[in-house]
């Protein structure tokens, strides 16, 4: 069972795993599956009270095609989400020694040497003691990878690729992530004096952020034109302000918005009264491709 928040490579570690081992062994094939997106009956199968008939379930039916004896590689059953006792403590007799799934048909169906059971999840905040006492647990802490791999690597990918809207654009969004980020230690100061509508780890957010400044240059990449500096870091300003703050309620938004003022950044000119009075933030502006 591989334990951690979202973002932290969990993914990533059972994908390199299994990789591995198929270089080094037999074949391994990972099936995926999101417990929490169906109910019960649709994961283990119901019986029709009407016509007496057994309506197999999306587990079982997984269950049953990774334990066939025919198959010539390992299968690694996942189960990618949360941990919810309406679920999991179905599975206590394939966890524990007898390693069988045990259906409402009374069928039983043994787990083969070539399957293996794995979990996915982000706490184990509903899991009970059963649940725990039979998994091996792996936790991947937040901090481990954090997010800073996700700016390299979409520096790296865009400069290998030459899909730039200028060769300096790489040192771009790192003075742009010490000025508005590091600098201030950005993902602390949220913790302490922000409040979010629903809370997302920082990972997701600097995701969100490199994903949405991807698609507002996506226009000069096609049309092959080159940035200024002060555009970019606008650009940058706009795609940080929505990925950082647009969770955030009116009032946040505003104080939001006091924060990257006093980061010095290129921001529009709005009139006081409007900011007093109107409430206008960055949230209420989109920069014009045309002016700029």
């Amino acid at each position: 069972m591989t334990v951690g928040p979202v973002g932290c490579g969990k993914t990533t570690i059972n994908n390199i795993l299994t990789d591995a081992l198929t270089a080094n062994a037999q074949p391994h094939k990972i099936m995926r599956m999101n417990p929490k997106s169906i109910t019960g009956q649709e994961m283990y199968g119901v019986m029709n009270n009407v016509t007496g008939e057994w309506i197999p379930g999306v587990y079982s039916q997984i269950w049953k095609k990774c334990n066939d004896k025919k198959n010539k590689y390992t299968s690694w059953i996942q189960c990618d989400g949360p941990v919810d006792a309406i679920w999991v403590e179905n599975l206590n007799t394939v966890l524990d020694d007898n390693k069988i799934l045990t259906l409402a048909n009374a069928e039983r169906i043994p787990m083969n040497d070539n399957c293996k059971m794995t979990f996915e999840v982000g706490n184990l905040d509903n899991a009970s003691p059963a649940t725990v006492s039979r998994c091996g647990i792996v936790y991947v802490s937040e901090s481990d990878l954090n997010w800073e791999p996700l700016v390299e690597t979409w520096i790296r990918d865009r400069q290998e690729e030459k899909k730039y809207c200028h060769p300096e654009e790489g040192n771009w969004l790192n003075e742009c992530i010490k000025k508005y980020i590091e600098k201030k230690d950005l993902f602390i100061l949220l913790v302490k004096e922000y409040t979010y509508v629903m809370f997302s780890p920082p990972v997701v957010r600097i995701s969100q952020l490199l994903n949405l400044l991807c698609a507002v240059l996506m226009q000069f990449l096609e049309k092959q034109e080159q940035l200024e500096k002060k555009t970019f870091e606008m650009y940058f300003l706009y795609c940080f302000a929505w990925a950082i703050g647009g969770l955030f309620e009116t009032e946040e938004r505003e104080k939001f918005y006091k924060y990257i003022e006093t980061c010095g950044g290129p921001l529009p000119p709005i009139q006081a009264n409007k900011i007093s009075i109107e409430k206008e933030t960055l949230f209420d502006y989109y920069i014009d491709p045309n002016t700029k």
